[in-house]
Parts: C-alpha cells; structure tokens; sequence
C-alpha cells in the first residue's frame, strides 16, 4: 500500500480556531498526512502540528525597511515568517496550502512537489485603506508581496467575487471563489412569533458601528428585539453598547457562545443582522461567514447595501436591504420586517442552505488540489 501523499497548510492564524482553516483540516486530513504550522493546539486529524510561538508575529514590520522601500528583507525578517522559515527549513511536502498573503511567500520557497495553492481571505493591499499614513507606506509592500511571490503560487482562492476581480485586474492572476460558508446544519426553521427577534454575531469593533444597528431597533415602530453575541475585541466599545442595551428594553448583550453551539443558539431567532459600513475596501466588498451562519440557521436577514451580501440577499430572496449604512435606513429596512415576510425570508434560507452550505465550497479547494496533484512534475513551474 503506497504512502498517503503529504500536504502543508500554513497560516499566520491559530488554525483550531479559524472556520475557514478548519474546512480545509478536515476535508483534506481525509486524504492527506497534513501537516499544520500556525499558532496555538493543533487541529484534530493532523499528523503533525508546528506550533508558531505568540510571540513571534507576523505583523511586525521594521519601520525603516518600509521607509527605505526595502521590501524584500522587510518581509522576511517578520517575526513568524522567520521563525516559520526556519522551522520548515529541509521539509517537503507534496502540496502546499498558504493561508493569506503573509504565508505565500514560505510556502513558495518550499516547492512542494506540485505545487501551491495560495487562499487570500481578503484584498491585503488595501486591508486598511481608511488610513492614509498606511495606505501610503504599506500598501506598496503589500503589492511587492503580491507581485514577486503570491503571483507565482499554481492556484489560488478567495473570499468574494469582487476580490476575485480586483486581483486580476491588478496582479493578472485569476482565483477560484471560496465563500466563508458554514457547514450545513440539518434543521428548519422556528415559527415567527412577536417579537420578531434580530440576533447579530461576531466582533465587537468600533468601526464595525454596531451601535447603529442597535438604535435602529431600539428606534423601530414596529415590535422587534436584537441580541447581541460579541467577543470583546475592543472592551471600552463593548462597554458603550452593554451600557446602551442597559437603557433598551429591546437590546441585549450576550458572551459569545463556541462556534459549535452558534447554529443552535442562532435557531432560536428570526433575523441576523448585518449592517457593515463600507470605511474600507474590503468591508465594500465583504461576504461575511455571518450572512452564512443566518442562512443555515435558517434566519432571515437584515443587511446594508454591500454588493456582495446584497447579491445573496436578493439572489435567495432571504431579506431585507437598507438604503444606506445610517441609522434611519436600517430603522426602515426592519420597519419593513412583518411576522409574514419574515417566514418567508426563513422558508426561503431553508430552501437555499443545501446550496449555500459550506461543503459545496470545499468542494472548490478539492477539485483545484486534486488538478494540482495530476501534473506531472516535469511540467511544474518554479
């Protein structure tokens, strides 16, 4: 019996708690002897996992290099690029999964047998673009990165289709969409009753304006509630909202519940809402794993008019679009909400999960490892 082929999945992230990281261990851990390098305990299935050291960073950027345009040491003196390097150092793999702009480049100097397939689960040139001073000095490197090493990867992915396009027009290569969908959850919908209950998921952070979204409903004439479920990014604004949702009678905030737990405690509602204002280019052109989460939850929708949340919004017929990202139009977007468009929205959500659910998009990964794996060495370019 040959051996199972061997595959590296590389990323700058604590992989057993990264969604998108995790589809990729347990489909692939299936058929290959995978490998993990990234932070924290090692993901279940893997034959090994090299554990990144906290405090080796992947983000530490020397100042003067960037200043001097110095890119190419600038990028291999971060922290974990180095410490990953060296780690790697002498290893080979057959193929290799680099997760994110920052990992590429590793991965690309081990020259896995057949390949690498490079996941960017965002447009990282303009990762903050709201700020000048960095969109001025950072957003160069970036793009050298791009250029010099993820164009050079044999495949690539990415999270929605206007990042599929900016991509290409900029750098030439073409990636496959992987949509951060989650898992399909085998349940139905709950009956809509009064209140119509809105839930939100996710971070708590401040340019996230998630207060918007709760004085919306607190200001609504019609009878609905929102529950908040936050992880404490940003303490001082989870603080502003707790105190908010101390003077509503409409407005809650909880922990954040496990990953695991989220689909059954999102069951319970009507409504995910996601009001996501777009002060940068990839919030524009953000398809959250929430908008998915709602779906298999079987939840209606409430959203602003990001184009991509919006195509699946009026694609499935699962809600509610708001005008704009203010206060006033979200208010009108769930002033539109009636116990009976909202059991169509959730009928329409449990009609679509199966298509939307995360397992059609891995399939996308399996099919470009499995056209990675067929090439004859010979023809592998490097």
């Amino acid at each position: 019996m040959s051996p199972r082929p061997t595959m590296l999945i590389l990323s700058y992230s604590p992989i057993a708690r990264d969604a998108r990281l995790l589809k990729q261990v347990a489909r692939f851990t299936q058929r290959f002897d995978v490998t993990t390098c990234g932070y924290g305990p090692a993901p279940e299935g893997v034959v090994e996992h090299i554990t990144i050291p906290d405090d080796q960073r992947y983000n530490d950027l020397n100042g003067s290099l960037i200043t001097l345009k110095r890119y190419r040491p600038a990028y291999w003196r971060l922290s974990a690029v180095a410490w990953s390097r060296q780690a790697l150092k002498g290893r080979r793999f057959d193929v290799a999964i680099a997760n994110d702009v920052e990992a590429v480049p590793v991965a690309v100097k081990l020259r896995p047998r057949h390949g690498v397939l490079a996941d960017l689960h965002e447009y990282s040139p303009r990762l903050h673009d709201d700020n000048p001073a960095w969109f001025a000095r950072i957003t160069p490197w970036f793009e050298w990165v791009v250029r010099r090493y993820v164009a050079k990867a044999d495949a690539w992915t990415t999270v929605s289709r206007g990042i599929v396009d900016e991509y290409e027009r900029n750098f030439g290569f073409r990636a496959e969409l992987v949509t951060n969908a989650a898992p399909y959850q085998d349940t139905a919908p709950t009956p809509v009753g009064t209140p119509i209950r809105l839930v939100h998921s996710g971070a708590c952070l401040r340019n996230r304006q998630l207060h918007v979204m709760a004085e919306a409903v607190d200001a609504a004439s019609n009878d609905v509630t929102l529950d908040f479920y936050l992880t404490a990014n940003d303490p001082p604004y989870l603080q502003e909202l707790k105190d908010f949702a101390a003077s509503s009678a409409r407005v809650v905030v909880h922990d954040p519940v496990p990953y695991a737990q989220l689909a059954e405690t999102l069951n319970g509602y009507d409504v995910g809402i996601h009001v996501l204002p777009p002060i940068n280019f990839n919030n524009k052109l953000a398809l959250p794993n929430k908008i998915f989460d709602y779906v298999q939850a079987r939840l209606g929708v409430v959203i602003g008019p990001s184009e991509e949340m919006v195509y699946y919004t009026d694609h499935y017929g699962i809600g509610e679009v708001a005008a704009d990202f203010t206060r006033e139009a979200t208010q009108e977007a769930i002033e539109r909400l009636t116990p009976e468009s909202v059991a169509r929205f959730k009928a329409n959500a449990d009609a679509s999960a199966a298509e939307l659910a995360g397992e059609r998009q891995v399939d996308v990964w399996d099919a470009v490892v499995q056209r990675l794996m067929s090439r004859r060495r010979g023809l592998l370019r490097r």
